[in-house]
């Protein structure tokens, strides 16, 4: 039976690629409706961080165009540089896993996947 975190390849989630759409933020613990401390990978202890990407899927309609990722990293990531003349920056990740969940949303259940990567990178420099 699986248990935990499943290990994919970044071309399983994102097959039209993924296009960065926020800052690299940190990920809070949250107790009693109040923001905790930042909150720390369970294996390696080291810090969570999130971004915000696009799916290049066009197919995608809506808040299915948009996905989180988590990143563990003892500091804040720096996002590649941005693509000259274009407002998003293409982005791959490295050592993906999805974690499946089920969200509630105002009481429709539906099955949602959680995503953290070791690393963000430019997407051509996940080809080199």
């Amino acid at each position: 039976m699986l248990k935990g975190p499943i290990a994919v390849r970044f071309e399983q989630v994102f097959p039209f690629g993924a296009y960065l759409n926020s800052d690299v933020e940190p990920v809070f613990e949250f107790e009693n409706g109040k923001r905790g401390s930042q909150k720390k990978h369970p294996v390696t202890g080291e810090l969570l961080w999130e971004v915000t990407v696009i799916d290049g899927d066009r197919s995608l309609k809506g808040a299915q165009t948009v996905a989180k990722v988590k990143l563990a990293a003892a500091y804040q990531p720096v996002p590649p540089n941005a693509v000259v003349g274009s407002p998003f920056t293409p982005v791959e990740f490295t050592e993906m896993t999805a974690t499946p969940y089920i969200s509630d949303n105002g009481g429709r259940a539906r099955l949602a996947w959680s995503y953290m990567a070791r690393e963000m990178v430019a997407a051509d420099a996940a080809q080199s």
